[in-house]
């Protein structure tokens, strides 16, 4: 697997659909230059660069050096000109590699990565929001965010070609549809308290079939399916789940919606 090139997809392809809900979510949070930013699983940085270009001082955090490379391209000073802002930091690694002593508390933590589509990632989001929460003020809010109801969802039809060529590794990350309380239940354990929540459409579009298989790849949840099956069957079996969204021009379009849930750092 080219890690390299599937950060690029990811980037160029697959991040812009989920930029509907950063927007929904920096609004409704009046995110700005008051505010001091902490993005888990920041990836390749759009919705760091949505932030910042708000005024906000932004902190992001991955473990995908793939991924972090474009978000560096993205954010470095050089893009800003001479409204360069200062208050920008990429840290390769968890949370708690973010720590600087001494600095201000973060007013706003963000898990845009959505939650409860794989086998297993509510906990992972657990242990970083362990580590995250500490760095946060009292009462600075942590977003989660997570598909929505699966029948409101066409892209759902085609990541099942994911649970059913994951078969025989279902339990290792292999894709399941999103359930109603996984953002609570996520936040319940790391010890917040609700305070909202909202539900945005984000539909995914795509130039072509190839567009679009590069950038669901790139999204991480065929990758059991790849493991059990191959790089060609996978393709193959997205191209042909992918035709009933496809239009007369070639383009394909799928409506969907995503859910985001506001918890508050007690």
């Amino acid at each position: 697997m080219d890690l390299r090139a599937r950060a690029r997809d990811w980037s160029e392809i697959q991040e812009r659909m989920l930029v509907p809900l950063y927007e929904a979510v920096y609004a409704r949070l009046d995110v700005g230059t008051a505010t001091r930013l902490l993005g888990l699983g920041c990836g390749s940085g759009l919705a760091l660069l949505m932030a910042a270009a708000r005024g906000a001082a932004v902190t992001g955090v991955d473990f995908s050096p793939e991924r972090m490379t474009f978000a560096r391209e993205r954010l470095q000073p050089e893009a800003w000109g001479t409204r360069a802002r200062a208050e920008t930091r990429l840290v390769e690694g968890s949370p708690r590699d973010a720590a600087v002593p001494g600095a201000p508390a973060y007013t706003l933590v963000t898990a845009f990565e959505p939650i409860g589509c794989l086998a297993g990632d509510s906990e992972g989001m657990s242990g970083l929001l362990a580590e995250a929460t500490p760095l946060g003020e009292r009462g600075a809010a942590v977003v989660l965010a997570g598909w929505g109801p699966p029948e409101r969802c066409a892209t759902t039809s085609v990541l099942r070609v994911a649970t059913k060529l994951a078969e025989p590794l279902r339990n290792a990350g292999s894709w399941r549809p999103a359930l109603r309380d996984d953002l609570e239940d996520v936040a319940q354990r790391a010890g917040l308290k609700p305070d909202g929540s909202g539900r945005v459409a984000c539909p995914f579009g795509y130039a072509d079939v190839d567009s679009a298989v590069r950038g669901l790849k790139s999204t991480g949840l065929f990758d059991a399916a790849m493991a059990a099956t191959d790089q060609v069957q996978v393709d193959k079996e997205l191209t042909e789940a992918l035709h009933p969204h496809q239009r007369q021009d070639g383009t394909v379009w799928m409506p969907n919606v995503f859910r985001y849930l506001i918890a508050r750092v007690p």
